[in-house]
């Protein structure tokens, strides 16, 4: 089988040290995989995307003027992080997420960390996410990013970047669960021989930390998910996680504010919603405060929500850190807030509003990426290393135009996974999402997270709008890193 004689090439790889020698913590999966057969592996794989199809595992793509839905691809092969790495990577995450709703809390407050200097006034209200309604806002247990979806890389060294942050409506978890289902039901035997650590308990950890938003004095608040409908890329996660916690999926025809209080329509009348999980964007969440011409949201819902008489998650007003230009300054954050070093390093970053960087920028396009402050999924970004000359002097003028908008970024040479490409397996770039719950008093990691993976040979570009696709992340448990032989060659 080819995985004898996969080459890592000069990357990083997850799963192997250097031509034929797996890394320790994945060499029983290796060894395994030979065994099976590249034929029974492609069988494998085909089983495995029908039955992800079959449970509709779908996402729509903005782009795409039909509207179409779309199957997530999926990889067989997975992604394995021992259980000491990840020890370190959860420790990091809890670390930037304690110290980004502290900015948060802290900004829509007293604006300390401005008054003192450490960020540039500009930068913060400059940011198309800071939402002056929300000043002043105190959310329920002091929580403003319940849920976050941190993007994390891996250099040719071996070290974790953070690349960003998402804290308004991140997505994706469900491709994590469907993923491992399928995994489960095709490979039994394999998971109990590598102790991977479960992670079918997501949404049992979603819903506890959504009624802890609810008051006290509520025996049975009601939970509800908002979507924007059908048409929206991400509804199949809606849709799921509804189902998945055993509440209702509504839509913002679904609700109004009637005596003061969120109601929820239904066949027996108006029932009081507690606690909305929202999947809507600010800017569509109440006309009478954001966008008028919104259909998503809900006329009335902010001022119930600064009266504490529903809760959102995530809090609206999140999205100033998803910021690119914000996100230069969390390491900074981190020593403000919780007088501690960073655990995980950001990504070097460039602010084109500065004009010894733009100036750098400019000069040096072709061996950076430049990304837009405020735009995802791969869209409004640049790689200089592949880009044509037109489109590097594009970009020039847009930064040129509007600074303030864009960063730039050293392009790393993204750790790579072997992956099953027809009837070969090569190497491609990954990512990985890890989710992160906020609740008050704990911030809880979820093992691994989504592992997005480049399909087109050489691309850096993993998202799945732009021809991604994601596999399995098998953490493992210390059990199975003490069970195994160490080779001191093979330390990740």
């Amino acid at each position: 089988m080819q995985l004898e004689a996969y080459d890592p090439e000069d990357f990083y790889d997850e799963l192997f040290l250097a031509k034929g020698q797996p890394r320790s913590h994945s060499a029983s999966l290796i060894k395994w995989m030979q065994n099976l057969g590249i034929e029974q592996l492609q069988q494998h794989q085909q089983t495995a995307q029908i039955a992800l199809f079959k449970l509709g595992v779908t996402f729509n793509v903005y782009s795409d003027a039909r509207g179409v839905e779309r199957i997530f691809p999926f990889d067989i092969i997975p992604r394995i992080i021992s259980a000491q790495e990840w020890q370190k990577l959860e420790r990091g995450l809890k670390q930037r997420i304690a110290a980004l709703n502290l900015f948060l809390g802290d900004i829509y407050g007293e604006q300390q960390i401005l008054k003192d200097g450490k960020i540039p006034a500009e930068v913060i209200y400059s940011a198309p996410g800071f939402l002056k309604p929300c000043l002043g806002i105190k959310p329920p247990t002091g929580v403003w990013c319940h849920i976050t979806g941190t993007d994390l890389v891996r250099d040719r060294d071996g070290q974790w970047y953070v690349l960003e942050d998402n804290l308004r409506v991140p997505s994706g978890v469900s491709y994590v669960l469907e993923n491992r289902r399928v995994m489960k039901s095709t490979f039994p035997d394999i998971f109990q021989t590598m102790l991977v650590k479960p992670i079918d308990d997501y949404p049992s950890h979603l819903l506890e930390s959504l009624l802890n938003l609810a008051p006290p004095y509520l025996p049975n608040p009601t939970v509800v998910v908002l979507t924007p409908g059908i048409y929206n890329s991400a509804y199949y996660e809606h849709s799921f996680l509804a189902q998945q916690m055993g509440v209702e999926l509504v839509e913002g025809r679904d609700l109004v504010v009637v005596d003061g209080y969120l109601q929820m329509r239904t066949t027996k009348g108006l029932h009081r919603v507690d606690v909305v999980y929202r999947r809507v964007d600010d800017d569509f969440l109440d006309p009478v405060v954001f966008r008028p011409d919104s259909l998503l949201g809900v006329p009335g819902l902010m001022e119930v929500y600064q009266q504490g008489r529903v809760a959102l998650a995530n809090a609206p007003g999140t999205g100033v850190a998803d910021d690119k230009v914000v996100y230069a300054y969390v390491p900074e954050m981190i020593r403000y807030y919780l007088g501690e070093e960073p655990i995980l390093s950001n990504v070097p970053t460039y602010l084109c509003w500065q004009e010894k960087d733009r100036d750098y920028v400019l000069k040096n396009l072709d061996s950076l990426v430049v990304k837009s402050a405020n735009e995802s999924g791969g869209y409004g970004m640049l790689v200089g290393s592949t880009a044509t000359e037109a489109e590097c002097q594009q970009f020039a003028q847009r930064i040129l135009a509007n600074p303030r908008n864009y960063i730039a970024q050293p392009i790393l040479s993204l750790s790579r996974v072997p992956t099953l490409i027809d009837d070969r397996i090569e190497g491609r770039h990954v990512d990985l999402r890890p989710y992160i719950i906020h609740r008050g008093e704990e911030i809880y990691v979820h093992p691994g997270g989504l592992t997005r993976v480049a399909l087109k040979k050489g691309s850096l570009v993993v998202n799945s709008s732009q021809g991604g696709g994601s596999k399995d992340t098998w953490v493992l448990t210390s059990e199975a890193a003490t069970s195994k032989p160490t080779n001191n060659q093979s330390q990740s």
